[in-house]
């Protein structure tokens, strides 16, 4: 379903030829654009010293033309193709009659296109006989850029004004020249200025290789060739993806989730309301609250990238991924909001906060406009690693100091499908190339030790198809011979009370995120502490700068990935293996999935008998139903509105029926969950670590049969979610 490959994809669905150019060079040309990017993509790597870009890929690289529309996206996170096409437009703007060849520009201001302050990016035009013809653009996280806290992601700042260092675009490089004076400004604000000129140069080397690459190219077919063939890629793109627009149905699809906001001790709710209309797709936030007073706010630019960054390898994985899908997709966010902040709003941490939100929320209502159709049902998946749970780390002393971001949280957790279970550990939709850095790399650049990274029983939300699981890891400092003196983390966590890991037509979530430190843990010979950070009294550091002193031992659990599916239609022998393999504890596999393990990992009882009584409990919450037609006067279709309830039609009226019995609930214009059966409890009945009161786990199960068809999480009084389709004709 989501692979993961060096190389975004290249097809595009029609023949590789256009008049005058023959089909040999046509493809030729084409898959030399994406090798450009697959070199830049190498030469920052090899350059940069950072983990989060040469070891947790937290980069993005892309060509694009000369008026600044994307042309040929390469890997990395994909949201940054939006913001990265913004800001070579205000540069193409800002610097008329200025861009030379040899010239290197950088911005990085939010309220212009950059997602946050430490995300850099660098932009490179590239000429053609003396004339302009293409950028090259990418951009990295940067270790510092000297906002109030460490790293970029600031929890204390209250104004974007906080966040450190940021432009609206500067010449870096003019005329092949570096700019020192540029360099040394950059450098004179930042915490680790060694760091920062490091992954400038990476940048700056990957532009070098793009423009080499595509002088060559340029040389070797000739310029109007090679024009012609972005221009006809772009086109077919465009063309290619309406196309599959319209062979899914028209519909809405609603999505909620919430960004909890621990210095505001605030929920905001983030809606999105998923509209198909032929060959439209529209991606509307109305209803979502206002911005927040901290950085967990997103820009315009942020939310359009947010929601794009799925739907390219869920809807366009055999296209290739430019402007012609970009121009499709329209985006309606309130000024004003948490998905469109005013500056001067903060929005250091949006990236990990309410970008990564659009990012869930494009997932599940994709996913539903894919479920409703037969033929792209197995390309529904549901939402990967809901919360990044990352931290950096400052080490400071005589030494100076050293900024690096913890890379476990790329690790993530692959999301369950219509057709098997989530990977475990299987990182994210919006970066499929995204990694984490082995241990010893972390050890090796700071005076830190990992005690333990492994896998987190129940992590992964239940269901037919279970989700992946997440991990939890601990560190301690390691300060005695170093040359320095305090050790601190900065974190920004979210998803703490609200599994955000949401599943999929009837999938449970995955798990809750959780930081803390547990203060003097014992050591052992006097090097190393021997209490492990588990469950336990300790310090909660969700959202703060914690000192950590050799003594301590600094906890983190990730959140897992979302279910598929009724978890008591798994195969019961897979729920066995999973207990065996410590993925799901015994407790789930009996009240979850309704099948008992004895201790020794051997079914202990029918688990027909044991489901049995799970349906019972079901049917007694069950309304008393009336078929507003009988299933008998209804014929089927190939729409579906879940896994478990089909669209039937009578006289040219549609409804919606449960898959199993067949059992009319409702007409398609009405949300048939107000016939169903409505179980609610605390979010701990899906196997997780911790409840919040706020919250609720909420199943719709047929009245008459007692199938799982829908869950939410929600506050006791958030009206249900619907989804509807147009009658079929």
């Amino acid at each position: 379903m989501v692979r993961v490959a060096e190389s975004a994809p290249t097809g595009d669905g029609a023949p590789d030829s256009v008049d005058g150019i023959d089909p040999v060079t046509f493809k030729i040309i084409k898959h030399r654009l994406v090798r450009v990017t697959d070199e830049m993509v190498n030469a920052l790597k090899r350059v940069s010293g950072a983990p989060n870009t040469n070891e947790g890929h937290d980069l993005m690289v892309a060509l694009y033309t000369a008026e600044g529309d994307l042309l040929t996206g390469g890997v990395g996170f994909l949201h940054h193709y939006v913001g990265a096409s913004e800001a070579t437009k205000h540069v193409i703007e800002r610097f008329e009659g200025e861009i030379n060849p040899g010239d290197v520009f950088m911005l990085n201001d939010p309220y212009t296109a950059a997602l946050h302050a430490p995300d850099v990016y660098i932009i490179s035009p590239i000429f053609a006989d003396g004339e302009l013809k293409a950028f090259a653009a990418n951009f990295v996280h940067v270790a510092d850029i000297g906002a109030v806290d460490a790293g970029g992601f600031a929890p204390n700042a209250t104004s974007v004004h906080h966040e450190g260092f940021q432009t609206r675009g500067l010449k870096v490089i003019d005329r092949g020249e570096l700019r020192e004076d540029v360099l040394e400004t950059v450098r004179n604000m930042s915490r680790d200025p060694d760091m920062v000129e490091l992954d400038f140069r990476s940048q700056i080397a990957a532009n070098n290789v793009a423009t080499d690459r595509m002088d060559d190219l340029f040389t070797e077919y000739g310029v109007d060739t090679v024009e012609r063939v972005g221009e006809e890629l772009i086109a077919r793109s465009g063309g290619r993806f309406r196309e599959r627009l319209t062979e899914l149905p028209d519909g809405e699809w609603q999505t909620r989730q919430y960004v909890d906001s621990a210095p505001e001790d605030e929920l905001f709710e983030v809606r999105l309301t998923l509209r198909k209309r032929g060959d439209s797709l529209t991606f509307d936030f109305t209803g979502t609250d206002e911005q927040s007073e901290y950085g967990l706010n997103c820009t315009l630019t942020g939310t359009r990238g947010g929601v794009l960054a799925p739907l390219l390898p869920l809807l366009c994985h055999d296209m290739t991924w430019n402007d012609g899908i970009v121009d499709a997709i329209d985006v309606e966010a309130p000024e004003g909001t948490i998905v469109n902040a005013r500056r001067p709003a903060p929005v250091s941490i949006a990236t990990v906060a309410t970008l990564q939100v659009c990012n869930c929320l494009s997932t599940l209502a994709l996913s539903k406009l894919l479920g409703a159709s037969e033929a792209y049902r197995d390309r529904t998946t549901a939402v990967w690693h809901g919360a990044h749970a990352g931290y950096n780390v400052e080490v400071s002393g005589d030494g100076g100091s050293l900024v690096d971001s913890v890379t476990d949280s790329f690790a993530g957790a692959g999301g369950a499908r219509a057709f098997a279970d989530g990977i475990d550990l299987g990182g994210e939709v919006p970066n499929l190339v995204g990694r984490w850095g082995n241990a010893e790399r972390h050890e090796s650049s700071m005076p830190m030790l990992y005690l333990y990274r492994r896998y987190v029983a129940d992590s992964g939300g239940a269901g037919e198809y279970r989700g992946g699981v997440g991990h939890e890891f601990a560190v301690t400092p390691m300060l005695d011979d170093e040359p320095f003196d305090t050790f601190e983390t900065v974190t920004f966590g979210r998803g703490i009370a609200y599994p955000t890991s949401t599943g999929l037509f009837g999938g449970y979530p995955g798990c809750t995120v959780e930081h803390s430190v547990r203060r003097d843990a014992e050591r052992r010979g006097g090097e190393m502490p021997t209490t492990e950070a588990g469950p336990g009294d300790r310090e909660q550091a969700t959202w703060t700068v914690t000192d950590v002193g050799n003594d301590d031992v600094f906890y983190t659990r990730l959140s897992g990935s979302g279910g598929y599916g009724d978890p008591l239609d798994r195969d019961p022998e897979q729920v066995v293996a999973d207990v065996r393999n410590g993925t799901v504890t015994r407790e789930t596999a009996r009240e979850v999935y309704g099948v008992v393990v004895d201790a020794d990992g051997t079914l202990s009882e029918d688990p027909e008998t044991t489901r049995a009584r799970r349906y019972e409990v079901r049917l007694a919450a069950a309304p008393d139903h009336e078929p507003p037609v009988p299933a008998a006067e209804t014929e089927a279709t190939d729409r579906t509105l879940g896994a478990a309830l089909d669209v039937r039609v009578d006289d040219g009226t549609g409804y919606t029926a449960c898959t199993d019995c067949e059992t009319v609930l409702a007409p398609l214009s009405e949300n048939w969950k107000d016939a169903a059966g409505v179980l609610t409890d605390p979010v701990s009945a899906a196997g997780q670590y911790r409840d919040a009161d706020q919250f609720r786990l909420r199943r719709f199960v047929c009245p008459d049969c007692g199938t799982l068809l829908d869950t939410e999480v929600a506050r006791p009084d958030d009206p249900f979610l619907t989804s509807s389709l147009e009658d079929p004709a």
